[in-house]
């Protein structure tokens, strides 16, 4: 039977209206309407239907997707996006869902390990000090984060489309935590993104349980995510007396983020007073640390996907083979997995995983 739900999520990831999908397909907007509400198409409109979305015809005819309801997923910017962006960005989750359904067939993946702190969602610092402690963290910067997320079980994807009103996005999904990335960010941006995304699933969404406001949520989410990344007591014991924006572009790395954030996290632990804060934002912005930074650090991408795909080459399987188990066209799946299967196969680190043979 034809999916309508599988003809909506194609349409949505090529950011087409019926109309448009109509004139692509050479159809007419009713019966692209009717296909849509479940009316069953014949052979050739169906073939037609795929060829305009560039989806293959089984895709169509597979079971209803894992569908995403906005409300369970921790947009920020709901307020700026277009219905078409956050469409897509849906059905990108979607799709994000049924890649990882098709490689935990495969591999034994790392368990969730995440805690619920939706009590402390009124202190986000505190919760974000009783993560670290609960992982083991101490004060110590983190390393590499995706790769101490996706060792607490987040499965972590990345996100390719060319907007600036998609940061990050994340939600619960039969018990697992799912965090997508947007690639087009700067590596210190995306950082604080996947610590933001972090809150969202142990603060407000934790197994799909939804709390707070979303004014409230963004701002709790922030605060998680700079006291997560910046520990107050090793952001003290380094930093000392801060007065300069020489000093904070050169500790950044530290904690790879950017020069602003780190300004308002001295600014939060009163370690720069109003008027230094102000002065320092002003000489970051005419050092192009507004819109970008200039002295940046390496972009992380996913181990887990990494040690997947290396062993899928390994054995042989192909693009084409994958794609064909999934019913998607393979840059579909290209758009989730940070362009690693364009990459040489990098030696396996943490987290573990196995074959499920």
């Amino acid at each position: 039977m034809f999916s309508a739900e599988r003809l909506r999520m194609a349409r949505f990831r090529q950011k087409l209206s019926g109309k448009e999908l109509a004139e692509a397909a050479g159809l007419t907007p009713v019966t692209v309407s009717k296909v849509e509400n479940g009316h069953q198409p014949d052979d050739e409109t169906a073939k037609k239907l795929a060829r305009a979305t560039g989806f293959p015809l089984a895709f169509f005819f597979m079971d209803d997707p894992e569908a995403l309801e906005t409300k369970a997923v921790s947009f920020r910017s709901l307020k700026k996006m277009s219905a078409a962006e956050r469409n897509a960005s849906l059905a990108a989750g979607s799709i994000g869902i049924a890649l990882y359904d098709w490689i935990d067939e495969r591999f034994n993946l790392p368990a969730p390990d995440l805690i619920d702190l939706s009590k402390e969602r009124d202190r986000p610092q505190v919760a974000a000090r009783l993560l670290r402690q609960h992982w083991g963290l101490g004060d110590r910067p983190i390393g590499s984060l995706l790769k101490l997320y996706e060792s607490k079980g987040v499965r972590v994807l990345s996100l390719s489309e060319n907007t600036p009103n998609v940061d990050a996005y994340s939600f619960w999904h039969a018990e697992r935590p799912y965090m997508f990335l947007n690639q087009r960010k700067t590596a210190e941006r995306s950082n604080f993104d996947s610590a933001h995304e972090l809150a969202h699933l142990v603060l407000h969404f934790h197994a799909g349980r939804t709390s707070a406001h979303i004014e409230d949520a963004e701002r709790q989410a922030d605060q998680f995510a700079s006291a997560f990344l910046m520990p107050e007591a090793d952001v003290k014991s380094v930093m000392g007396n801060t007065y300069s924006a020489s000093q904070i572009i050169k500790a950044k790395a530290r904690w790879k983020v950017s020069a602003m954030a780190l300004a308002t996290r001295l600014h939060g632990l009163d370690m720069l007073s109003d008027w230094n804060y102000r002065s320092i934002l002003i000489e970051l912005g005419q050092r192009g640390f507004r819109k970008g930074e200039p002295i940046g650090v390496e972009r992380e991408t996913s181990t887990v996907l990494a040690k997947v795909f290396a062993a899928l080459w390994k054995r042989g399987v192909t693009r084409s083979k994958i794609a064909d188990d999934l019913n998607l066209p393979w840059g579909e799946v290209e758009a989730l997995i940070f362009d690693l299967a364009g990459r040489p196969a990098s030696r396996p680190t943490a987290p573990s995983l196995s074959l499920v043979i």
